[in-house]
């Protein structure tokens, strides 16, 4: 049987191997095998590698295979575009038939149905003649060397260096052709960069000079750096948005021009910024806002337009029903009357109107007699009730489960631009049994909530309160809920209240939210088996049994999120989010005397809970990328709570956004040895609660071919417990000693990126587990060529939908 696998494996090697890159290619063809770039020292080596119009095919190393050629390839050899335009000829003549059907008998809706069926085959197999078909969309054809590209790219990158100030930079190109391959080599000298001497304006208009002048401080043209072609789009746009917000409606950066004078013997260069006037006038007018109009439309056409006029504030607004808050819309409007135009402001108004939700599009026009401006905004409510409902599966733990969600928006419940929101989940997952060993068991979920979302804060209630908050875009979310889990272990049930307080800075780069209120009461059924266990527990001195009983559980909490450069959106540039979280549980039993806790059916808790997650994401190259996470927490009981948190403010490692080489919530806490099952393996059936978590995640991305990435990651981290437990020696944090607790681990990842949603797949392996033995805890070496995944439980599979982070 061994032999029998021994050669299996022998034949897959050859026939990856035959499908050799090189195989196939015509006397003239050669293929791009590896592309390097040298002497790139102070310029952004990144940057320039962009440049580069060709790399080589992804390869697997000494099979010098390629999956997303063979990919290509296969769909290739399928596809036939004489075949295709046949289809599209035989289509559209029917196509024809139809429309002379139709213009002899306008009602024919069954010919109507066929032409538009006949439309859309003709745009698919367009756009399959345009692109080919899923396989050859998916992989990627073989890199062959093209003259003509290699001389582009080393065009572009002397334009880079010298928009870069290495103006006396040289570049050759070098290849070198053996077997069918092809080595290109880009060869950089770069010589002395040019420093910028100084900047002068010029300008006949008087008014916009000594206004630049006064601003000259956040010039991005400074005297001493070294020029950067760069600074100068960066200058123009910036004076253009100075400019625009300081009453110039009419002026555009293509007034601006540049001049730059080279020194060749000093290195160094003069830049000249020359201000233009309209051929029309010596100077540029700024204008002022005579009146701003406010027109909400119909939703439909079919619901006639009844325009009511109301006149609140110094907004004029016309209505075609008399239900909307125009309070709360003249907070959300920053274009005031009297005031110079400006061009974030108008932004402003629009991207905050945008947030309420209540306009399906917000138009802004302005009409100008001399210098003054009458501003009109158009906009269009959007559909009063939208419903949702979603049939999918959800992956929490072991095996995906379905679920159907159901939910129900109404716009402007109270004419105040209030949305409620109604919404419902039920689904089913397999989740490991904390009392059964080995199978997989049937988790039901059930949830409901009704909740409002205010915009603006319920206090202040003053117009002057509205009106400065309003450009924060406050919001205030008030929430009632039901939540059913039935478990193997135990069934519980929750009712929640909710209110919170939102809102975001007008550079969207901070997010805060305050809950002055979240409360729970949880009723708690046990299965006997686990009761029994929990109660053995809380004879050794644990008592996590209090987390699973009927309780009450009251916290105000608050959360800042930090977003550095739209970390999330994926581009090219450095980015980075940091989160903040602080929960105080309980706070309001501080006033009450202990003894009224004495002797009760629920259970109550008073702890504080901390967190901090940061997440870094750094580009490498054009393909590759960088990608880290650092997240800790720290979560004390303290008063009636004895010693215990609910079990939802626990801390958990372990799972397919955690460390992904342990299975969901089973890792420590520290160096804690579970217990073995029968066969000496780990026994991986229950939770493991922490009181801190300190884990960091690290993946290097790369793009593979087309929808697919890879991903090689490393997760260490682990949980511990404040307090010694006797139940799980080894669990308590110790500053001396923590670090013998952290588990490390490692492996490879694929994900399927569409866009509109991404799946993947991690292949975790255990490299450092710190529940075995001192001095046996490194068990990475376990991996052979007889055992590639390990010993058992050692490889953990993990499959999401999204990012980990």
């Amino acid at each position: 049987m061994i032999n029998i696998k021994y050669i299996n494996f022998l034949l897959a090697i050859l026939l990856l191997t035959s499908c050799s890159l090189t195989r196939g290619l015509e006397e003239e063809e050669y293929l791009i095998y590896d592309v390097d770039l040298k002497g790139v020292k102070k310029a952004n080596e990144v940057k320039v590698k962009q440049l580069v119009k060709q790399y080589p095919n992804t390869r697997i190393p000494v099979l010098n295979f390629s999956p997303g050629v063979f990919i290509y390839n296969m769909g290739e050899s399928s596809f036939d575009s004489a075949k295709l335009t046949n289809k599209i000829n035989h289509y559209t003549q029917k196509q024809n038939e139809l429309a002379e059907e139709l213009d002899q008998n306008p009602t024919n809706k069954k010919a109507e149905r066929k032409l538009y069926k006949y439309n859309n085959r003709i745009e698919s197999i367009k756009r399959k003649l345009d692109y080919g078909n899923w396989f050859m969309r998916t992989g990627n054809p073989k890199s062959i060397l093209d003259s003509a590209k290699t001389a582009s790219t080393e065009l572009e990158i002397q334009n880079y260096l010298v928009n870069h100030g290495f103006f006396d930079a040289t570049i050759s190109t070098s290849i070198k052709k053996e077997k069918k391959k092809a080595y290109i080599t880009y060869t950089v000298e770069e010589n002395s960069p040019y420093l910028v001497d100084s900047v002068y304006t010029k300008s006949s208009d008087e008014g916009i000079s000594d206004f630049l002048v006064q601003r000259s401080k956040s010039s991005n043209l400074k005297s001493g750096r070294p020029y950067n072609q760069d600074n100068l789009t960066q200058e123009r746009q910036r004076l253009e948005d100075l400019l625009k917000d300081s009453g110039y409606y009419t002026f555009s950066k293509s007034y601006i021009s540049y001049n730059v004078y080279k020194d060749t013997v000093d290195k160094n260069v003069v830049i000249e910024q020359l201000i233009r006037n309209p051929s029309y006038t010596n100077e540029h007018k700024v204008y002022t806002i005579d009146s701003v109009i406010f027109h909400i439309s119909t939703p439909t056409e079919v619901i006639q337009d009844k325009s009511f006029q109301r006149q609140y504030g110094d907004i004029t607004y016309l209505m075609y029903q008399n239900r909307y808050s125009e309070k709360i819309i003249d907070s959300r409007v920053f274009i005031q009357k009297g005031s110079k135009y400006s061009k974030t402001a108008v932004l402003e108004t629009q991207r905050q109107l945008a947030n309420l939700d209540i306009f399906r599009f917000i138009n802004i026009s302005f009409d100008t007699t001399g210098n003054q401006i009458t501003t009109r905004i158009f906009t269009q409510p959007n559909e009063k009730y939208q419903i949702t409902n979603q049939l999918g599966a959800s992956i929490t733990e072991q095996l995906p489960g379905p679920f159907f969600s159901h939910s129900l928006r109404n716009r402007n419940l109270f004419r105040g631009l209030e949305i409620f929101e109604f919404n419902f989940r039920a689904g089913l997952e397999g989740v490991a049994s904390a009392t059964t060993a080995g199978g997989v068991y049937r988790s039901r979920e059930l949830s409901t909530s009704a909740s409002i979302i205010y915009p603006q804060f319920l206090l202040p209630f003053s117009k002057q309160g509205l009106k400065r908050y309003g450009k924060y875009n406050p919001r205030t979310r008030t929430l009632i809920g039901y939540n059913y889990v039935n478990r193997p272990e135990y069934i519980r049930e929750g009712f929640n209240t909710v209110l919170a307080y939102n809102w975001a800075t007008t550079n969207q780069r901070q997010q805060y939210t305050i809950s002055l209120l979240d409360a729970n009461l949880i009723r708690s059924n046990l299965d006997p088996a686990f009761e029994e266990r929990l109660v053995e527990l809380q004879e050794q001195g644990n008592n996590l049994i209090n987390s699973f009983q009927s309780s009450y559980v009251s916290s105000i909490s608050g959360q800042v999120i930090i977003n550095f450069n739209q970390y999330g959106l994926w581009q090219r540039d450095r980015s980075s989010l940091w989160r903040l979280y602080f929960e105080s549980g309980g706070t309001s039993f501080n006033l009450i005397n202990a003894d009224y806790f004495k002797d009760r059916s629920l259970q109550y808790f008073q702890y504080l809970k901390f967190q901090s997650d940061f997440r870094r994401y750094i580009p490498l190259s054009r393909k590759t990328t960088f990608a880290y996470r650092i997240n800790a927490g720290l979560a004390i009981p303290y008063g009636i709570s004895e010693g215990v948190l609910p079990y939802e403010k626990y801390f958990f490692a372990g799972g397919s956004t955690s460390i992904r080489a342990w299975k969901p919530r089973r890792l420590g806490p520290g160096t804690y040895t579970p217990q073995t099952d029968e066969e000496g393996n780990f026994d991986y059936r229950y939770e493991q609660p922490g009181d801190i978590l300190i884990e960091g995640m690290f993946e290097l991305r790369r793009k593979l071919f087309g929808y697919f990435d890879g991903v090689f990651f490393v997760d260490a981290g682990n949980t511990w417990t404040l307090r010694y437990d006797p139940t799980r020696p080894g669990s308590q944090f110790k500053a001396g000693t923590f670090v013998n607790g952290i588990a490390v681990g490692t492996g490879l990842g694929i994900r399927m990126d569409f866009d509109f949603l991404v799946l993947r797949l991690d292949m975790g392996i255990k490299a450092v587990d710190p529940a075995q033995p001192e001095g046996e805890r490194f068990v990475l070496d376990n991996l052979s060529f007889r055992s590639p995944l390990g010993d058992k439980g050692q490889t953990v599979f993990n499959i999401g939908i999204g990012y980990p982070f």
